[in-house]
C-alpha cells in the first residue's frame, strides 16, 4: 500500500498534539493511534492498529455509540486506570450522511487533578493558619478578602492597590458575579477616605422616577408623601467618603447629565431645593456592560464615560482563573460549614476536575452558591459527582450497568434462562451499559436486546 504525503502529514500532526487520539473506521477497526495514546494506555500502536477497538476495553462504549448513533460526546470524564484522569471528546466522521468512522480525543488532566488536590490540601492548611494569625493579630490589608493568586486576578489587585491611595475615579468592569463591589470596598478601605462612609447604589435596581431623589435627596414637601424635614441623598451621605455606582451602564440618560454636572462642579441641588449642596466624594463605578457599545447605541453619554473611566480596572471571569478555583472551593466550604453548623467535607478528585473545567457563567457568586448547596445537602463527609447540580455534571463513560429485578421463572427453564441472562449481563458490563454496543457484541439487533431485557426484568 502506497503511503501518500497527506498520510505523513496526518501522522506528524497526530504525534505533535498532546491529546491521545484514536481514529477508527466504520467497523470499529483502529486506523490511527498516536504517541500520546500509547503513553496514556501503555499500548503500542503496532498492537492495536488494524484490530477492533472493542477488543481493548472501555473504548468500545464510546466508539460504538458514535458509529451507531452519530451522537458526539463532549468533555466526558473518565478514569481509564486508577490515578489517571481524562476528559474525552468524540465525533463521528461523516461523508455526507454516512458515518464512515469516528475520532476520539482524550485530554490527560491527571496533573490538573493532582494540582487541584494539592492546592486544596495546602489552602486548607493555609486557611487554618491565617485564621489563627488573624485571631491574635487581625490583618490590616484591605485586599485580604479578595482571594486568588493566579496572574489574572493578581494583575487586577496590583492595579487596585496603586489607584486606591489616590482620589482618581475608577471604572470597574467585569461580568456579573466576579466581585466588583468587593474590589470597590477594598479600594475605599485602602484610601485616605477609609474613616468616612462607603455608600453603594445599584443604578439598575431603582426605578428611573425615584432615582433622582435617591441620589440627590429632596427638600421637605418637595412632592406628595415627602418627609417634611426632607431627606439627604446618597451623595450627601457619602460626603468625604466614597460613592459606589454599581451597574452604572443602566443609569437613565437624564440622570447621566446630572451626574456629569456633579463630577464637574462638585455640587448639586436636592429635588425641590434651591440652594446648592457642596460635596466632596470619590466616585467608583462598576458595570457588566460594554459602555462603548452603549455609547454607539446612544444609551450612554460619551463625556460621562470619559469622566468615569479615569482608571479602568477589569476583573477577570472565573473561567480565566482556573488555578484559583481550589482555593475558592476551600474558602467557601469552610465558610458554609461554619455558617450551617456542618462538618467540613472532602471532595472526590472527579468533583474537583468538574468544578475546575466548568465555565461558571455566574462566576464567583455561582461557585459560592454551589458550594453552599453541596455543604447543606451532603449527608456524609465526602462530596461526590452525583451531589453536583445536573447543569454542572459532565457525562461519565463508566455509567452503571443495569441490574436485574427479581423475577419468577419456571424451574425447568432456569438453566437456559440464567445462561442467556448472564451473557446479556456480561455484554452490558463490557460496554459499560451501552445497549447498542452490547447488541453488536451479542450478535443481535438492538430491538431484540430491548425485548430480552424486558423479559428478564432488566432495568
Amino acid at each position: 500500500m502506497q503511503v501518500s504525503q497527506s498520510d505523513y502529514i496526518l501522522k506528524t500532526l497526530l504525534d505533535t498534539v498532546n491529546e491521545a487520539i484514536t481514529i477508527v473506521d466504520s467497523k470499529g477497526t483502529v486506523i490511527h493511534w498516536n504517541r500520546a495514546a500509547e503513553d496514556l494506555y501503555d499500548i503500542p500502536a503496532s498492537e492495536i492498529i488494524g484490530k477492533n477497538i472493542s477488543d481493548f476495553g472501555w473504548n468500545s462504549l464510546m466508539i460504538a455509540q458514535i458509529l451507531d448513533e452519530g451522537r458526539p460526546i463532549r468533555q466526558a470524564y473518565h478514569e481509564p486506570r486508577p490515578g489517571t484522569h481524562v476528559l474525552v471528546n468524540t465525533s463521528p466522521i461523516l461523508a455526507g450522511d454516512e458515518i464512515i468512522g469516528a475520532i476520539s480525543s482524550e485530554q490527560d488532566v491527571t496533573k490538573l487533578v493532582r494540582l487541584g488536590n494539592e492546592l486544596f490540601t495546602t489552602t486548607s492548611q493555609l486557611r487554618t493558619l491565617e485564621e489563627e494569625i488573624t485571631r491574635y493579630a487581625p490583618t490590616d490589608d484591605p485586599f485580604y478578602r479578595i482571594k486568588g493568586s493566579g496572574p489574572a486576578i493578581s494583575h487586577s489587585i496590583r492595579v487596585a492597590r496603586r489607584v486606591a491611595p489616590t482620589d482618581a475615579t475608577v471604572l470597574i468592569s467585569g461580568e456579573s458575579g466576579v466581585g466588583k463591589e468587593l474590589f470597590a470596598h477594598a479600594i475605599h478601605r485602602a484610601s485616605s477616605r477609609s474613616k468616612h462612609t462607603f455608600i453603594a447604589i445599584n443604578c439598575g435596581a431603582i426605578p428611573a422616577a425615584l432615582f433622582e431623589s435617591e441620589l440627590f435627596g429632596y427638600q421637605g414637601g418637595a412632592f406628595t408623601g415627602a418627609d417634611r424635614k426632607g431627606k439627604p441623598g446618597k451623595l450627601e451621605l457619602a460626603h468625604r467618603g466614597t460613592l459606589f455606582l454599581d451597574e452604572v451602564g443602566e443609569l437613565p440618560l437624564e440622570m447621566q447629565v446630572k451626574l456629569l454636572r456633579v463630577l464637574q462642579e462638585r455640587q448639586f441641588y436636592r429635588v425641590g431645593g434651591t440652594e446648592p449642596v457642596q460635596v466632596d466624594v470619590r466616585i467608583i463605578a462598576a458595570t457588566n456592560r460594554n459602555l462603548e457599545e452603549r455609547i454607539a447605541e446612544g444609551a450612554f453619554r460619551e463625556d460621562l464615560y470619559y469622566r468615569l473611566n479615569v482608571v479602568a480596572l477589569e476583573i477577570p471571569p472565573l473561567r480565566d482563573r482556573v488555578e484559583d478555583i481550589p482555593d475558592l472551593i476551600q474558602l467557601f466550604t469552610r465558610e458554609m460549614a461554619v455558617k450551617h453548623g456542618k462538618p467540613i467535607p472532602r471532595f472526590e478528585p472527579e468533583v474537583i476536575v468538574t468544578l475546575m473545567n466548568y465555565s461558571w457563567p455566574g462566576n464567583i457568586r455561582q461557585l459560592r452558591n454551589v458550594i453552599e448547596r453541596l455543604v447543606i445537602l451532603t449527608e456524609d463527609d465526602c462530596i461526590r459527582r452525583d451531589h453536583l447540580p445536573l447543569s454542572i455534571q459532565v457525562p461519565r463513560l463508566d455509567s452503571e450497568v443495569p441490574t436485574a429485578a427479581p423475577v419468577h421463572r419456571p424451574p425447568d427453564e432456569q438453566g437456559g434462562t440464567e445462561s442467556e441472562l448472564q451473557r446479556i449481563h456480561n455484554a452490558l458490563r463490557t460496554t459499560y451499559g451501552n445497549k447498542a454496543a452490547a447488541a453488536k457484541l451479542l450478535g443481535m439487533s438492538r430491538g431484540t436486546l430491548y425485548n430480552k431485557m424486558r423479559k428478564y426484568g432488566l432495568t
